[in-house]
């Protein structure tokens, strides 16, 4: 489900990098909480462009039985198919700029390079729909919206599983996190919008991403039991009118 990462101009670059790359391209974005979509604040999208290319360049795309390699090849050749028109769509559309990958190969199993995408469209299909690969989407805010780029974030997708706000500024980030309050159900600050691990996070999403019922929370209790309300009354019942009446 699209997971977004919002950025604001008092975070710290280099965690930005590394969240996105983590959370974007492990499992190759196969998974429901992987990110595709990242909110930049202009005055760091240099320094963060910077890192996200050339680090993005340099892992390693390989056989899961190859240790060193980051990671592989997509499940089938159904997800390479969908994968590959996105990435087609971002090279046709002239809202977008492919930055770093965008290369993909099947002669050999299914793969598909780690992609970033620069988009100055927001309202582009690729932060809009679920593509389940490695493709993270960017767009770039002027630092005097951030308040409308929150918004934006908020009603851009229909999808709301996780999400992440990367900020050093604990009232920007508690303003934030109340603005997005429902449109994630797991969310991380200055972290990876992924990794919650069974047994010590609740997860679950809202939206079109369900229920947001969380597993391993007492709230999924309920979901297996049938809840029967009982009122008792223990003196007799004297009279069918309302004091009213008498008046």
């Amino acid at each position: 489900c699209t997971v977004e990462a919002v950025v604001s101009t008092q975070s710290t670059g280099e965690s930005v990098v590394n969240g996105t790359i983590l959370s974007g391209f492990e499992y190759s974005g196969q998974k429901c909480s992987a990110c595709s979509r990242a909110y930049v604040p202009e005055s760091l999208w240099d320094e963060i462009r910077e890192g996200l290319v050339s680090k993005t360049a340099a892992l390693k795309i390989g056989s899961a039985e190859d240790i060193p390699s980051f990671t592989s090849a997509v499940i089938d050749d159904k997800s390479f198919a969908k994968i590959s028109s996105y990435i087609q769509y971002a090279r046709e559309d002239p809202s977008c700029e492919i930055l770093v990958g965008g290369e993909c190969d099947d002669s050999v199993g299914y793969f598909v390079s780690p992609t970033i995408v620069l988009t100055s469209n927001p309202e582009c299909k690729l932060l809009k729909e679920e593509i389940f690969g490695p493709v993270v989407t960017v767009y770039v805010y002027k630092d005097a919206e951030w308040a409308e780029t929150v918004k934006l974030v908020d009603e851009t997708s229909p999808y709301g599983l996780t999400g992440s706000i990367f900020c050093r500024d604990r009232s920007i980030l508690h303003e934030t996190h109340k603005a997005l309050r429902h449109s994630a159900g797991n969310i991380y600050f200055n972290d990876k919008s992924t990794g919650s691990v069974v047994g010590q996070q609740p997860f679950g999403g809202s939206r079109a991403s369900g229920t947001n019922d969380k597993a391993v929370s007492l709230n999924l209790i309920g979901k297996w039991t049938s809840p029967q309300a009982i009122k008792e009354t223990l003196v007799p019942l004297t009279t069918h009118t309302y004091p009213y009446m008498d008046q």
